[in-house]
């Protein structure tokens, strides 16, 4: 049984996360604790509302720190809503710019759409080879709930790793709805929110961490 923290960070539908992982079999703990986020078989940064409160509730518990060391020796990390935005480098809302995380180049932006927010069921463009996706039909769909997203691109693959696999989506015009580079994995919507697909999709991230 893989063991899972859940981050708490005080941002995030963290109890939702946490049933959702229990459903596909994860030994789930929800904590800010710093030993068990380093120590566990997956860490998931879960977030929701605005990208400067998340990024201040990560800096708190030292969330970032925890990120970036858990990926520099290997450990996987699930980041989720907002808290896949903040994996990027800045994000701009109503005209304030946020540092990110950096873990990716890219800024995190309004969609341009003539409803926003993107609320409801989407399909997603997966790419060949994703391990998330793996098994699940081109028409599947997941819940979204944001205004904001990632609407390019902007690692260049090269060195020893993996290029990147960026699933897309699209609301007025296409945004990243998922990353999967190394041991570092995002999804823009709610898995835990996604019913039998966010169920799935778990799974196979579940799978990958043994």
């Amino acid at each position: 049984m893989a063991r899972v923290v859940v981050l708490d960070y005080g941002s995030g539908n963290l109890r939702s996360a946490e049933r959702a992982l229990r459903r596909v079999g994860a030994d789930v703990e929800v904590t800010a604790d710093r030993e068990a986020a380093l120590d566990c078989d997956g860490l998931v940064v879960p977030g929701v509302g605005a990208f400067a409160a998340v990024m201040a509730g990560l800096r708190e518990v030292r969330g970032e720190q925890l990120i970036d060391k858990r990926l520099a020796g290997g450990r996987p990390v699930l980041g989720v809503c907002v808290g896949m935005q903040v994996l990027f480098d800045r994000g701009i809302e109503h005209g304030v710019e946020t540092e990110g995380c950096g873990q990716w180049p890219g800024t995190v932006s309004r969609l341009e759409a003539d409803v926003v927010p993107h609320m409801g069921w989407n399909t997603v463009r997966a790419p060949s080879g994703s391990m998330l996706f793996d098994g699940l039909d081109a028409d599947t769909r997941f819940y979204f709930v944001h205004s904001y997203a990632a609407r390019e691109w902007q690692l260049v693959p090269g060195g020893p790793m993996p290029a990147p696999l960026v699933t897309w989506a699209n609301h007025g015009g296409d945004f990243v709805a998922a990353a999967e580079n190394g041991p570092l994995s995002a999804t823009q919507f709610h898995p835990e929110k996604s019913g039998d697909a966010g169920a799935h999709l778990l799974t196979n991230w579940l799978k990958s961490l043994s």
